[in-house]
Protein backbone atom coordinates (compact mmCIF):
# COMPACT_ATOMS: atom_id res chain seq x y z
CA UNK A 1 0.00 0.00 0.00
CA UNK A 2 3.00 2.44 1.31
CA UNK A 3 4.37 1.92 -2.75
CA UNK A 4 0.67 2.39 -3.82
CA UNK A 5 0.62 5.73 -1.94
CA UNK A 6 3.90 6.89 -3.32
CA UNK A 7 3.18 6.46 -7.01
CA UNK A 8 -0.87 8.50 -6.72
CA UNK A 9 1.73 11.35 -4.92
CA UNK A 10 4.08 11.36 -8.34
CA UNK A 11 1.36 11.24 -10.64
CA UNK A 12 -0.72 13.49 -9.49
CA UNK A 13 2.32 16.40 -8.80
CA UNK A 14 2.93 15.72 -13.01
CA UNK A 15 0.06 16.25 -13.31
CA UNK A 16 -0.89 19.02 -11.96
CA UNK A 17 1.95 20.71 -13.08
CA UNK A 18 0.37 20.85 -17.02
CA UNK A 19 -3.08 21.61 -15.69
CA UNK A 20 -5.06 24.79 -16.94
CA UNK A 21 -6.97 26.47 -14.38
CA UNK A 22 -10.35 28.79 -15.08
CA UNK A 23 -10.10 30.57 -11.62
CA UNK A 24 -13.39 30.18 -9.70
CA UNK A 25 -14.50 33.53 -7.66
CA UNK A 26 -14.09 31.81 -4.25
CA UNK A 27 -12.37 33.33 -1.90
CA UNK A 28 -10.37 31.37 0.77
CA UNK A 29 -7.91 32.57 4.39
CA UNK A 30 -4.44 31.38 3.44
CA UNK A 31 -3.44 30.13 6.98
CA UNK A 32 -6.78 28.26 7.66
CA UNK A 33 -7.35 24.23 6.73
CA UNK A 34 -10.90 24.15 4.99
CA UNK A 35 -13.50 21.00 4.37
CA UNK A 36 -15.05 22.13 1.14
CA UNK A 37 -18.09 20.40 0.80
CA UNK A 38 -21.02 19.91 -1.78
CA UNK A 39 -22.62 19.01 -4.33
CA UNK A 40 -20.98 16.06 -6.08
CA UNK A 41 -19.08 17.08 -9.36
CA UNK A 42 -19.77 21.00 -8.50
CA UNK A 43 -16.33 21.62 -8.80
CA UNK A 44 -14.56 20.41 -4.89
CA UNK A 45 -11.59 18.91 -6.44
CA UNK A 46 -11.21 21.54 -9.05
CA UNK A 47 -11.32 24.22 -6.59
CA UNK A 48 -8.01 22.21 -4.83
CA UNK A 49 -6.45 22.82 -7.82
CA UNK A 50 -7.24 26.04 -7.80
CA UNK A 51 -5.68 26.49 -4.36
CA UNK A 52 -2.15 24.47 -5.45
CA UNK A 53 -1.95 26.91 -8.46
CA UNK A 54 -2.60 30.02 -6.42
CA UNK A 55 1.16 30.54 -5.24
CA UNK A 56 -0.18 29.07 -1.53
CA UNK A 57 2.97 26.46 -2.16
CA UNK A 58 6.07 27.10 -2.26
CA UNK A 59 6.67 24.18 -5.26
CA UNK A 60 4.90 20.99 -6.30
CA UNK A 61 6.50 18.45 -4.26
CA UNK A 62 4.82 19.71 -1.36
CA UNK A 63 1.61 18.55 -2.84
CA UNK A 64 0.35 15.82 -1.22
CA UNK A 65 -3.10 15.08 -2.98
CA UNK A 66 -5.26 11.77 -2.47
CA UNK A 67 -8.44 11.07 -3.82
CA UNK A 68 -10.27 8.52 -1.75
CA UNK A 69 -12.34 7.19 -4.78
CA UNK A 70 -9.67 6.13 -6.38
CA UNK A 71 -10.68 2.43 -7.20
CA UNK A 72 -7.32 1.38 -6.55
CA UNK A 73 -7.67 2.43 -2.92
CA UNK A 74 -11.12 0.57 -2.34
CA UNK A 75 -10.25 -2.04 0.41
CA UNK A 76 -8.43 1.45 2.50
CA UNK A 77 -9.30 1.20 5.92
CA UNK A 78 -8.81 3.87 8.79
CA UNK A 79 -5.47 1.73 9.98
CA UNK A 80 -3.47 2.61 6.79
CA UNK A 81 -4.06 6.25 6.62
CA UNK A 82 -0.87 6.68 8.43
CA UNK A 83 0.69 4.88 5.34
CA UNK A 84 0.38 8.06 3.76
CA UNK A 85 2.76 10.50 5.52
CA UNK A 86 5.33 7.87 5.55
CA UNK A 87 5.21 7.59 1.72
CA UNK A 88 5.36 10.92 1.29
CA UNK A 89 8.69 11.23 4.06
CA UNK A 90 10.23 8.57 1.84
CA UNK A 91 9.91 10.50 -1.26
CA UNK A 92 10.81 14.04 0.00
CA UNK A 93 12.25 15.70 3.01
CA UNK A 94 10.12 18.34 3.03
CA UNK A 95 6.56 19.16 5.25
CA UNK A 96 3.75 18.89 2.56
CA UNK A 97 0.49 20.44 2.41
CA UNK A 98 -2.56 18.04 2.33
CA UNK A 99 -5.67 18.04 -0.24
CA UNK A 100 -7.30 14.59 0.98
CA UNK A 101 -10.54 14.26 -1.65
CA UNK A 102 -13.69 12.35 -0.54
CA UNK A 103 -12.03 11.39 2.74
CA UNK A 104 -15.68 10.96 4.37
CA UNK A 105 -15.45 7.39 2.28
CA UNK A 106 -13.08 5.95 5.01
CA UNK A 107 -14.33 4.95 8.59
CA UNK A 108 -12.70 7.31 11.82
CA UNK A 109 -10.85 9.56 9.46
CA UNK A 110 -11.68 12.21 11.31
CA UNK A 111 -9.10 10.91 13.72
CA UNK A 112 -6.18 10.86 11.13
CA UNK A 113 -7.22 14.29 10.30
CA UNK A 114 -7.00 15.83 13.72
CA UNK A 115 -3.75 14.00 14.50
CA UNK A 116 -2.79 16.05 11.02
CA UNK A 117 -3.82 19.39 12.11
CA UNK A 118 -2.20 18.76 15.99
CA UNK A 119 0.86 18.19 14.36
CA UNK A 120 0.88 21.54 12.26
CA UNK A 121 0.67 20.41 9.21
CA UNK A 122 -2.14 22.49 6.94
CA UNK A 123 -4.86 20.19 5.27
CA UNK A 124 -8.00 20.41 2.85
CA UNK A 125 -10.59 18.09 2.65
CA UNK A 126 -13.71 18.01 0.01
CA UNK A 127 -17.13 15.81 0.81
CA UNK A 128 -20.37 15.16 -0.70
CA UNK A 129 -21.93 14.66 2.64
CA UNK A 130 -22.70 17.72 5.25
CA UNK A 131 -23.92 15.36 7.90
CA UNK A 132 -21.07 13.33 8.05
CA UNK A 133 -18.62 16.36 7.47
CA UNK A 134 -20.14 18.92 9.94
CA UNK A 135 -20.97 16.39 12.46
CA UNK A 136 -16.83 15.60 12.77
CA UNK A 137 -15.78 19.36 12.25
CA UNK A 138 -18.28 20.31 15.34
CA UNK A 139 -17.08 17.41 17.59
CA UNK A 140 -13.29 16.13 16.89
CA UNK A 141 -12.29 18.63 14.70
CA UNK A 142 -13.91 21.65 16.48
CA UNK A 143 -12.23 24.91 15.80
CA UNK A 144 -9.74 23.22 13.57
CA UNK A 145 -11.77 23.59 10.23
CA UNK A 146 -13.17 25.97 8.34
CA UNK A 147 -16.95 24.61 6.29
CA UNK A 148 -17.07 26.09 3.10
CA UNK A 149 -19.78 24.87 0.96
CA UNK A 150 -18.84 24.82 -2.98
CA UNK A 151 -21.56 25.46 -5.35
CA UNK A 152 -21.96 24.86 -9.43
CA UNK A 153 -20.55 27.33 -11.45
CA UNK A 154 -21.92 31.12 -10.63
CA UNK A 155 -23.25 32.26 -14.28
CA UNK A 156 -20.30 35.03 -13.78
CA UNK A 157 -17.73 31.87 -13.56
CA UNK A 158 -19.72 30.39 -16.32
CA UNK A 159 -19.30 32.78 -19.14
CA UNK A 160 -15.22 32.62 -18.05
CA UNK A 161 -15.16 29.34 -18.66
CA UNK A 162 -16.68 30.06 -22.07
CA UNK A 163 -14.05 32.72 -22.51
CA UNK A 164 -17.42 35.08 -22.46
CA UNK A 165 -15.81 38.68 -21.37
CA UNK A 166 -18.46 40.61 -19.31
CA UNK A 167 -18.56 44.20 -17.70
CA UNK A 168 -20.62 46.91 -16.23
CA UNK A 169 -21.38 48.07 -20.11
CA UNK A 170 -22.09 44.67 -20.97
CA UNK A 171 -25.94 44.85 -20.90
CA UNK A 172 -25.33 48.04 -23.51
CA UNK A 173 -22.99 46.58 -26.05
CA UNK A 174 -23.30 43.74 -28.98
CA UNK A 175 -21.56 41.57 -26.28
CA UNK A 176 -24.90 41.31 -24.74
CA UNK A 177 -26.19 39.06 -27.33
CA UNK A 178 -23.86 36.35 -26.16
CA UNK A 179 -24.36 36.98 -22.62
CA UNK A 180 -27.83 36.23 -23.16
CA UNK A 181 -27.35 33.01 -25.21
CA UNK A 182 -25.11 31.71 -22.81
CA UNK A 183 -27.87 32.33 -19.65
CA UNK A 184 -30.48 30.62 -21.79
CA UNK A 185 -28.42 27.54 -21.77
CA UNK A 186 -27.19 28.14 -18.49
CA UNK A 187 -30.51 28.40 -17.27
CA UNK A 188 -31.35 25.04 -18.95
CA UNK A 189 -28.49 22.68 -18.13
CA UNK A 190 -26.74 24.71 -14.72
CA UNK A 191 -23.37 24.99 -14.15
CA UNK A 192 -21.37 22.12 -13.24
CA UNK A 193 -17.85 22.73 -14.34
CA UNK A 194 -17.50 19.65 -16.88
CA UNK A 195 -20.65 20.16 -18.61
CA UNK A 196 -19.30 22.77 -20.90
CA UNK A 197 -17.61 20.37 -22.77
CA UNK A 198 -20.75 18.68 -24.04
CA UNK A 199 -22.82 18.80 -26.50
CA UNK A 200 -25.22 16.21 -25.18
CA UNK A 201 -25.71 17.94 -21.66
CA UNK A 202 -28.57 16.20 -21.15
CA UNK A 203 -26.87 12.93 -21.42
CA UNK A 204 -23.93 14.22 -18.80
CA UNK A 205 -26.53 15.11 -16.60
CA UNK A 206 -28.46 12.19 -16.43
CA UNK A 207 -24.78 10.55 -15.43
CA UNK A 208 -24.53 12.96 -13.35
CA UNK A 209 -27.95 11.97 -11.56
CA UNK A 210 -27.64 8.34 -11.20
CA UNK A 211 -24.12 8.48 -9.76
CA UNK A 212 -26.04 11.02 -7.16
CA UNK A 213 -29.02 8.89 -6.60
CA UNK A 214 -27.46 4.85 -6.72
CA UNK A 215 -24.00 6.36 -4.78
CA UNK A 216 -24.43 9.22 -2.57
CA UNK A 217 -28.28 8.23 -1.69
CA UNK A 218 -29.54 5.02 -2.35
CA UNK A 219 -25.62 3.05 -1.16
CA UNK A 220 -24.79 5.82 1.68
CA UNK A 221 -27.82 5.64 3.39
CA UNK A 222 -28.67 1.66 2.40
CA UNK A 223 -32.07 3.04 1.67
CA UNK A 224 -34.22 0.08 0.37
CA UNK A 225 -37.29 1.65 -1.58
CA UNK A 226 -35.61 3.40 -4.25
CA UNK A 227 -39.18 3.58 -6.24
CA UNK A 228 -39.95 5.82 -3.66
CA UNK A 229 -37.27 7.82 -3.43
CA UNK A 230 -37.35 8.47 -7.18
CA UNK A 231 -41.25 9.45 -6.71
CA UNK A 232 -40.00 12.01 -4.07
CA UNK A 233 -37.16 13.75 -6.17
CA UNK A 234 -39.72 13.71 -9.11
CA UNK A 235 -42.54 15.04 -6.79
CA UNK A 236 -40.12 17.72 -5.14
CA UNK A 237 -38.98 19.10 -8.65
CA UNK A 238 -42.59 19.26 -9.77
CA UNK A 239 -43.17 21.14 -7.03
CA UNK A 240 -40.50 24.08 -6.95
CA UNK A 241 -41.73 27.43 -6.29
CA UNK A 242 -44.78 26.07 -4.35
CA UNK A 243 -45.08 25.59 -0.40
CA UNK A 244 -45.03 22.00 0.26
CA UNK A 245 -46.12 20.32 3.21
CA UNK A 246 -44.73 16.72 4.34
CA UNK A 247 -48.70 15.57 3.98
CA UNK A 248 -49.18 17.27 0.27
CA UNK A 249 -45.89 15.33 -0.77
CA UNK A 250 -46.69 12.09 1.22
CA UNK A 251 -50.54 12.43 -0.85
CA UNK A 252 -48.79 12.97 -3.98
CA UNK A 253 -47.23 9.53 -3.82
CA UNK A 254 -49.70 8.04 -2.27
CA UNK A 255 -51.68 9.00 -5.71
CA UNK A 256 -49.32 6.89 -7.73
CA UNK A 257 -50.09 3.68 -5.86
CA UNK A 258 -47.10 3.88 -3.31
CA UNK A 259 -47.29 4.19 0.32
CA UNK A 260 -44.86 5.76 2.32
CA UNK A 261 -44.65 6.71 6.20
CA UNK A 262 -44.06 10.10 7.37
CA UNK A 263 -40.48 9.19 9.37
CA UNK A 264 -39.08 8.15 6.33
CA UNK A 265 -40.30 10.25 4.58
CA UNK A 266 -38.66 12.72 6.82
CA UNK A 267 -35.44 10.73 6.50
CA UNK A 268 -35.61 10.94 2.61
CA UNK A 269 -35.87 14.61 2.73
CA UNK A 270 -32.69 14.82 5.33
CA UNK A 271 -30.83 12.90 2.69
CA UNK A 272 -31.54 14.48 0.25
CA UNK A 273 -30.52 17.83 1.91
CA UNK A 274 -27.34 16.59 3.25
CA UNK A 275 -26.18 14.72 -0.32
CA UNK A 276 -26.65 18.80 -1.11
CA UNK A 277 -29.40 17.44 -4.18
CA UNK A 278 -31.99 20.08 -2.65
CA UNK A 279 -32.49 22.73 -0.21
CA UNK A 280 -35.66 24.28 1.52
CA UNK A 281 -36.72 27.75 2.81
CA UNK A 282 -39.40 27.97 5.16
CA UNK A 283 -42.09 30.76 5.79
CA UNK A 284 -41.05 33.80 7.88
CA UNK A 285 -44.22 34.27 9.05
CA UNK A 286 -44.99 30.65 9.98
CA UNK A 287 -44.07 29.14 13.62
CA UNK A 288 -41.58 27.14 13.98
CA UNK A 289 -43.52 23.83 14.13
CA UNK A 290 -44.55 25.09 10.76
CA UNK A 291 -41.00 25.94 9.48
CA UNK A 292 -40.20 22.32 9.91
CA UNK A 293 -43.07 20.75 8.06
CA UNK A 294 -44.32 23.15 5.32
CA UNK A 295 -41.34 24.04 3.22
CA UNK A 296 -40.43 25.16 -0.41
CA UNK A 297 -37.19 23.13 -1.67
CA UNK A 298 -35.32 23.96 -4.97
CA UNK A 299 -32.39 21.57 -6.20
CA UNK A 300 -28.46 22.91 -5.94
CA UNK A 301 -28.53 22.74 -9.81
CA UNK A 302 -30.83 23.90 -12.56
CA UNK A 303 -29.69 20.97 -14.81
CA UNK A 304 -30.80 18.21 -12.25
CA UNK A 305 -33.76 20.13 -11.95
CA UNK A 306 -34.32 20.69 -15.60
CA UNK A 307 -34.23 16.53 -15.79
CA UNK A 308 -37.70 16.42 -14.34
CA UNK A 309 -39.02 19.57 -15.84
CA UNK A 310 -41.08 20.42 -19.53
CA UNK A 311 -41.33 23.48 -20.84
CA UNK A 312 -40.61 24.76 -16.95
CA UNK A 313 -38.89 28.39 -17.53
CA UNK A 314 -40.86 29.92 -14.60
CA UNK A 315 -39.71 26.97 -11.84
CA UNK A 316 -35.89 27.28 -13.69
CA UNK A 317 -36.12 30.84 -13.19
CA UNK A 318 -36.91 30.75 -9.45
CA UNK A 319 -34.44 27.87 -8.28
CA UNK A 320 -31.93 30.01 -10.37
CA UNK A 321 -32.51 32.77 -7.93
CA UNK A 322 -32.84 30.77 -4.58
CA UNK A 323 -29.13 29.05 -5.59
CA UNK A 324 -27.73 32.63 -6.01
CA UNK A 325 -29.25 33.72 -2.49
CA UNK A 326 -27.46 30.78 -0.91
CA UNK A 327 -24.09 31.71 -2.84
CA UNK A 328 -23.91 34.85 -1.55
CA UNK A 329 -24.32 33.18 2.48
CA UNK A 330 -27.80 34.45 2.42
CA UNK A 331 -30.35 33.11 4.69
CA UNK A 332 -33.64 33.84 3.03
CA UNK A 333 -37.31 33.11 3.93
CA UNK A 334 -40.93 33.15 1.43
CA UNK A 335 -43.54 35.62 3.04
CA UNK A 336 -47.03 34.39 2.89
CA UNK A 337 -50.01 35.44 4.35
CA UNK A 338 -53.02 36.76 2.27
CA UNK A 339 -49.70 37.39 -0.59
CA UNK A 340 -46.69 36.05 -1.03
CA UNK A 341 -43.59 36.95 -1.55
CA UNK A 342 -40.97 34.51 -3.40
CA UNK A 343 -37.97 35.78 -1.47
CA UNK A 344 -37.16 37.51 1.97
CA UNK A 345 -33.78 38.62 3.22
CA UNK A 346 -34.12 40.01 6.53
CA UNK A 347 -30.31 40.69 6.88
CA UNK A 348 -30.57 42.77 3.72
CA UNK A 349 -34.01 43.68 3.80
CA UNK A 350 -34.78 42.30 0.43
CA UNK A 351 -37.91 41.40 -1.40
CA UNK A 352 -37.66 39.65 -4.27
CA UNK A 353 -40.50 37.94 -6.96
CA UNK A 354 -39.62 36.13 -9.86
CA UNK A 355 -41.61 36.01 -12.69
CA UNK A 356 -40.81 34.42 -16.30
CA UNK A 357 -42.72 37.49 -18.08
CA UNK A 358 -44.55 40.28 -16.16
CA UNK A 359 -45.60 41.55 -19.51
CA UNK A 360 -49.16 39.76 -18.62
CA UNK A 361 -51.46 42.86 -17.08
CA UNK A 362 -53.00 40.43 -14.51
CA UNK A 363 -49.43 39.13 -13.82
CA UNK A 364 -47.81 42.29 -13.23
CA UNK A 365 -50.71 43.35 -11.00
CA UNK A 366 -50.64 40.36 -9.16
CA UNK A 367 -46.71 40.69 -8.09
CA UNK A 368 -46.73 44.42 -7.67
CA UNK A 369 -49.91 43.74 -5.26
CA UNK A 370 -47.58 41.16 -3.66
CA UNK A 371 -44.50 43.11 -3.18
CA UNK A 372 -45.98 46.45 -2.24
CA UNK A 373 -48.06 44.69 0.65
CA UNK A 374 -44.69 43.42 1.74
CA UNK A 375 -42.89 46.63 1.62
CA UNK A 376 -45.59 49.04 3.80
CA UNK A 377 -45.45 45.71 6.57
CA UNK A 378 -41.91 45.38 6.79
CA UNK A 379 -41.23 49.13 6.08
CA UNK A 380 -38.67 48.36 3.04
CA UNK A 381 -38.36 50.42 0.26
CA UNK A 382 -37.21 48.92 -2.22
CA UNK A 383 -38.29 45.21 -3.98
CA UNK A 384 -36.87 43.65 -7.11
CA UNK A 385 -38.93 41.86 -9.63
CA UNK A 386 -36.85 39.11 -11.50
CA UNK A 387 -37.96 38.61 -15.24
CA UNK A 388 -36.06 36.50 -17.94
CA UNK A 389 -35.27 39.34 -20.20
CA UNK A 390 -37.62 42.60 -18.97
CA UNK A 391 -36.19 45.84 -17.48
CA UNK A 392 -38.18 48.42 -15.69
CA UNK A 393 -38.82 50.56 -12.62
CA UNK A 394 -42.54 50.45 -11.06
CA UNK A 395 -43.05 53.39 -8.75
CA UNK A 396 -45.37 53.25 -5.77
CA UNK A 397 -46.27 54.86 -2.27
CA UNK A 398 -44.70 52.38 -0.26
CA UNK A 399 -41.46 53.10 -2.97
CA UNK A 400 -39.73 51.36 -5.80
CA UNK A 401 -40.20 48.16 -7.70
CA UNK A 402 -36.65 47.11 -9.58
CA UNK A 403 -37.72 45.03 -12.66
CA UNK A 404 -34.73 43.29 -13.81
CA UNK A 405 -33.66 40.87 -16.18
CA UNK A 406 -32.27 37.14 -14.00
CA UNK A 407 -28.95 37.65 -16.42
CA UNK A 408 -28.38 41.39 -15.33
CA UNK A 409 -28.88 41.06 -11.10
CA UNK A 410 -26.87 37.79 -11.24
CA UNK A 411 -23.85 39.83 -12.66
CA UNK A 412 -24.58 42.52 -10.56
CA UNK A 413 -24.81 45.03 -13.79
Amino acid sequence: MKELFKKIIINRQDWLKSLQIIKRDISIENQANYAFTGLRRAGKSYFLYQIIQGNLIADYEQVLMINFEDERLMELTSNDLHLILEAYSELYDKKPVLFLDEIQNIPMWHKFVRRLTDDGLRVYITGSNADMLSHEIATTLGGRFINQEILPLSFSEYLRFKNIEVSKKSKYSEGRFLIKKAFEEYLQFGGFPELIQFDRKRDFLSSVYQKLFYGDLIARYNVTNSTVLKLLVKKIAESVNNETSVNRIKNLIKSTGVTIGNNTLFDYLNYLELSFMIGSISNFHSKFSEKETNKKYYFLDNGILGLFLFDQDTKLLENLVYIELRRKGLKSYFLKRKTEVDFYVPDEELLIQVSYSINDKETAKREIKALSSAMKELNIAEGYIITYDEESEIIISEGTIHVIPAWQWILGI
